[in-house]
């Protein structure tokens, strides 16, 4: 991430609340800034309020208390539906619609946003190129497709209409081995082409490395700490420590 995009925020949050009964709260005071550019990691474990943090961004959910601002304005004061498909969302095993094609499913949203037909056709086969895959599964059902090919065409989905911020949760978290490590590598690459914000959810501390510019460590839906990954390598904090135990990290890991 270029140093200068610091100075810009993206993705805010101030005190932020989130409450599913009362004293039970999934997200805790949450204050937390995400720079235009960056991939901010939330990292921990299940139950830690990665996903609802998540939520509160695009609206999803709204916060019991505090406040969220997207590009410096409050979600309150968003329209919901003009906010989320200015943000690209990408979940577990796709979410993809069955019933859809492969190109139907990337240009919904520039469908929805009434594109010509040409620049939406023009558009999914830019991002097939873009994500890996061969033109020729934009004709094809998402039942014909492999777990990772699935999850490629997810991403192509989000990005559609090239949207500034992409929310990632835990997108690669149900493949096998190899195919998560080449997905992991393809994202490098396209994040470093593209320059998104992007929000990415994981409990894998080796991903997060792989992948953010920062990592958020969530404990009990309070902020653990955000630090760039080489600082959270060497973070004295007792639950960083215990986290880097459990996976065996070291300073220099995931660079």
């Amino acid at each position: 991430m270029n140093p200068s995009a610091q100075n810009s925020v993206a993705i805010e949050f101030c005190g932020v609340s989130y409450a599913v009964a009362r004293g039970h709260d999934l997200v805790n005071n949450l204050d937390l800034r995400i720079f235009r550019g960056e991939t901010l990691i939330l990292l921990g474990r299940s139950g830690s309020g990665k996903t609802t943090t998540l939520k509160l961004i695009n609206l999803l959910l709204s916060p019991t208390s505090g406040e969220v601002r997207v590009d410096g304005r409050p979600t309150s004061e968003w329209d919901p539906i003009r906010l989320r498909r200015g943000i690209g969302y990408v979940i577990q095993d796709a979410g993809l619609f069955p019933h859809f094609t492969v190109e139907r499913n990337i240009g919904l949203v520039p469908a929805i946003e009434q594109w010509p037909p040409t620049r939406i056709r023009q558009r999914v086969a830019e991002l097939l190129q873009l994500v890996g895959l061969d033109a020729s599964v934009a004709q094809r059902y998402p039942r014909e497709l492999s777990g990772g090919q699935r999850q490629r065409v997810g991403v192509a989905r989000a990005l559609a209409a090239d949207p500034p911020i992409l929310l990632m949760d835990e997108p690669f978290g149900a493949l096998d081995t190899i195919t998560r490590a080449e997905l992991q590598r393809e994202f490098s690459l396209l994040q470093r082409r593209l320059g998104k914000t992007v929000v990415f959810v994981t409990h894998d501390l080796r991903e997060a490395l792989r992948l953010g510019h920062r990592i958020a460590l969530l404990e009990a839906g309070r902020l653990v700490t955000a630090a760039p990954t080489e600082d959270f390598l060497r973070s004295s904090d007792p639950l960083v420590r215990q986290y880097l135990a459990a996976f065996g990290a070291t300073p220099g890991d995931g660079t």
